[in-house]
């Protein structure tokens, strides 16, 4: 199943969204986490975002998030056992199979693969929820993108 979020991303949005995904499995919960929180983090709270979670014929889902700031790209970067921030995108490139950036005229799409595939579809929680008093629409996707 494939599906798409828009919303205005803020710090307390962030678990809500996750909630609404738990269906899809942890992996994609922890990577949307990842992916909201930067935008949050670096391009403001209450930036409009789309979220896109797409079943993959192998069974693999691609989870992609756009925000209007094309020139805040994503940065992993080690940080130390003392810093408090700095471990998002390690955590992305760990659960990822693969991950990049597309960036547009007035917008950038971070995206990534999962790498669980056809065997972690067995494993995968029922779900359900939705996002109690945020404005969102949730429209269903077809077919991922290239």
């Amino acid at each position: 199943m494939s599906l798409e979020l828009r919303l205005p991303v803020t710090s307390a949005a962030v678990p809500e969204v996750r909630r609404l995904l738990r269906r899809h499995g942890i992996d994609v919960m922890l990577c949307v986490t990842e992916l909201l929180t930067n935008v949050v983090d670096h391009v403001g709270e209450g930036t409009d975002v789309t979220v896109r979670v797409l079943g993959m014929p192998d069974g693999r889902t691609r989870v992609e998030v756009s925000d209007p700031d094309p020139q805040a790209l994503p940065v992993v970067r080690r940080a130390s056992l003392a810093d408090e921030s700095g471990r998002g995108l390690a955590v992305l490139d760990a659960l990822a199979l693969r991950w990049g950036v597309v960036r547009a005229a007035g917008h950038k799409t971070v995206w990534c693969v999962d790498g669980e595939g056809e065997a972690g579809e067995a494993s995968r929680p029922p779900g359900g929820g939705g996002l109690p008093g945020l404005p969102l629409r949730v429209t269903p996707s077809r077919s991922p993108s290239p």
